[in-house]
């Protein structure tokens, strides 16, 4: 049987594992805790694939899960999660600067965040603060766009 491919993100781990963390952390900032039947309904996929990966991300020290009790992200998975929901956070800002569709927006960053190189976020985030900053530019380029 041929090995699955596992396409690595710019942080060095995985877009599953980015997923999972990323969704892990929201669920643990609205509802104060995540478990993996909430995992689970958030992702669209089923308990037991939610509970190996969650085994897994255990194993890797990114969080604690206890079997029927739920789980807390240790420090390292904290701060990779919030590194991934602020790269996440960034890009739709950025689209948005730009008067694209949320749809698009919701679709281009899904496709984006697990791939972008650092160098690439630098640059979207410098320019991001320049549109801000600079309303006639931002204007000039949502006219473009739409």
């Amino acid at each position: 049987m041929r090995g699955k491919k596992t396409s690595q993100s710019a942080l060095g781990s995985s877009a599953a594992v980015e997923d999972y963390l990323e969704r892990i952390l929201e669920l643990i900032n609205s509802k104060g805790y995540a478990r993996v039947v909430d995992i689970a309904a958030a992702l669209r996929i089923s308990q037991a694939s939610v509970t190996n990966m969650v085994q897994r991300l255990d194993a890797e020290g990114l969080l604690k899960y206890e079997k029927y009790r739920g789980l807390i992200l240790t420090a390292s998975g904290k701060n990779l999660a919030r590194k991934i929901a602020d790269r996440h956070k960034l890009l739709t800002d950025f689209l948005r600067l730009l008067g694209l569709d949320e749809r698009v927006i919701y679709h281009d960053v899904e496709g984006m965040e697990h791939h972008i190189s650092p160098p690439t976020l630098r640059a979207i985030q410098a320019l991001t603060a320049q549109l801000r900053r600079r309303p006639a530019l931002r204007a000039k380029l949502e006219a473009v766009v739409a």
